[in-house]
């Protein structure tokens, strides 16, 4: 395979992104993988895991960064704004069709923790997606606000009021950790999140453990797991039973209503599935689901 460095324009600025392209005829028009990670997370951390074993399969990849984060462009940063990062899924999947050697029909979106709600939201929207990927999927704002200790809560609210002042202002945004152990002020705050998250981050990746604090008002009125009964193509969720960020509950509910959806429950944390057995586990059964439904 191979991996080079490209970009792509997403409003005024551009996205960075690595683009696989698997050992295939000159000829070959290929299914490509689009991906891209969850809650400030960038591509770095293990999202080329992923595309590697997509890619040795024989699909090409597309692994970008959202603006303000990352290798991306994008003033001010670490400011995660939902409608953006749809956005910018949405000028990802206008790249990757115009792609030569790519099907353009054969679009594969492929999201974990909070792009795993962006996956369910983007493909409803587009309608010609090919299948949708969604792991350990955020699908239910108040679900996951709810799972949040309310100490928690209490902590991030005076940093939120301050952003919330400083974007008034356009002064610099005033950040909040985005993982801590439980109780802590952050925005993922479970005896898991702060070693998990950690456990993503490639020694030496230089990385911004924070975002601009007014996101906290829109968590709970995001809802993606709403939009999985629009869905129109096939989609495999592949829901973590002891989720301490995503209630598999709540997930469970919004997408059993996919049409074409296949569910695979596992005994796994939130962050357990990125890494070692778990993640073994969950590709192969990702690639086995990609090779029934979008074939090489």
């Amino acid at each position: 395979m191979t991996r080079i460095d490209v970009e792509f324009p997403s409003g005024d600025d551009r996205c960075a992104a690595w683009l696989y392209r698997p050992e295939a005829a000159a000829d070959a028009s290929v299914p490509i993988v689009v991906l891209a990670h969850g809650l400030g997370g960038v591509k770095e951390m293990r999202l080329d895991a992923y595309a590697e074993r997509f890619t040795a399969d024989g699909y090409a990849c597309l692994v970008f960064d959202y603006r303000h984060f990352g290798a991306s462009e994008g003033e001010p940063r670490q400011l995660l704004d939902i409608e953006r990062q749809l956005a910018d899924w949405a000028a990802a999947v206008r790249y990757a069709r115009r792609l030569d050697g790519v099907d353009s029909s054969r679009v594969v979106l492929w999201g974990s923790s909070f792009s795993g709600g962006h996956v369910i939201e983007v493909a409803a929207r587009d309608g010609r997606i090919a299948a949708v990927v969604s792991q350990c999927p955020f699908t239910d704002g108040l679900a996951s606000a709810l799972a949040t200790p309310f100490v928690s809560t209490l902590k991030i609210a005076p940093s939120v009021v301050r952003d919330v002042v400083a974007a008034a202002r356009k002064a610099p945004p005033v950040l909040v950790p985005l993982a801590a152990p439980r109780g802590g002020k952050a925005l993922m705050a479970a005896d898991d999140a702060d070693s998990g998250y950690r456990a993503l981050r490639p020694e030496g990746l230089d990385f911004v453990d924070a975002v601009a604090a007014r996101f906290a008002l829109q968590i709970t009125r995001y809802f993606p797991g709403r939009s999985a009964r629009k869905l129109s193509c096939p989609a495999l969720f592949c829901v973590c039973g002891t989720d301490t960020v995503a209630p598999a509950r709540a997930t469970l509910r919004h997408v059993d209503k996919a049409p074409r959806g296949e569910v695979l429950l596992y005994p796994y944390g939130h962050f357990d599935i990125y890494l070692g057995d778990a993640f073994e586990t969950v590709i192969a059964d990702q690639l086995a689901f990609l090779r029934r439904v979008v074939p090489v």
